[in-house]
C-alpha cells in the first residue's frame, strides 16, 4: 500500500466530486449504500474510484450510480470480465427514494454523486440534490474564495 491509499484507508474516504460543487448548488444530502461485486471491493479498498464523469439516475422507482469508474486490480479473477464503469445499484430507503423522485421530477432537481467513503466496513455514497449554476454563478463563488483568501492573508500577515 502507498501513502496516499493508507491516508484514504485511515479517513475513510475513497473519491471526492470535487467538480460537483464547482457545478451544481447543492442543496441537500442523502447517504445511499451500493450494490457492489466483490472485485470492485477490493478495488475500492487499494484506493481505485473515480467519481469525475459519473452521475445519479432514477429509473423504474430505484436509483442507479452511472459513469463511475472503478478500475480493476490485476490481481481480479480469471473467471471474471470486470467492467470499470458499469451501472451500480444505490441502496436506499423506500421514503427516502421517493422524496428524491418527487424533487427531481417535478422541481427540476439534479442528482449529483459527491464523494464515496467507508461507513462501518461498506461503501457509502453521499448524494446532493442539487441546481445546476450558471457561468456568472460559477464566476461569483470564485470570486468568493478568492477574497476569502486574501483576507485570511491580511489578517494572517497583520497579526505578525
Amino acid at each position: 500500500m502507498n501513502k496516499k491509499t493508507e491516508k484514504a484507508a485511515a479517513t475513510g474516504k475513497i473519491a471526492l466530486n470535487k467538480k460537483a460543487r464547482h457545478d451544481y448548488f447543492v442543496e441537500d444530502t442523502f447517504e445511499a449504500g451500493l450494490a457492489l461485486e466483490g472485485w470492485e471491493v477490493k478495488a475500492l479498498r487499494a484506493g481505485r474510484g473515480q467519481l469525475t464523469e459519473s452521475y445519479v439516475q432514477i429509473r423504474n422507482s430505484e436509483a442507479w450510480l452511472l459513469g463511475a469508474h472503478i478500475s480493476p486490480l490485476s490481481t481480479a479473477s480469471t473467471h471474471i470480465k470486470p467492467d470499470p464503469t458499469r451501472t451500480r445499484k444505490l441502496l436506499m430507503h423506500r421514503l427516502e427514494l421517493d422524496r428524491l423522485i418527487g424533487a427531481v421530477e417535478r422541481k427540476g432537481y439534479t442528482l449529483v454523486p459527491l464523494n464515496l467513503h467507508w461507513s462501518k466496513g461498506r461503501v457509502k455514497l453521499d448524494i446532493g440534490l442539487a441546481k445546476g449554476k450558471k457561468q456568472h454563478d460559477k464566476r461569483a463563488t470564485e470570486k468568493d474564495r478568492d477574497w476569502k483568501r486574501q483576507k485570511s492573508r491580511i489578517l494572517k500577515s497583520s497579526n505578525q
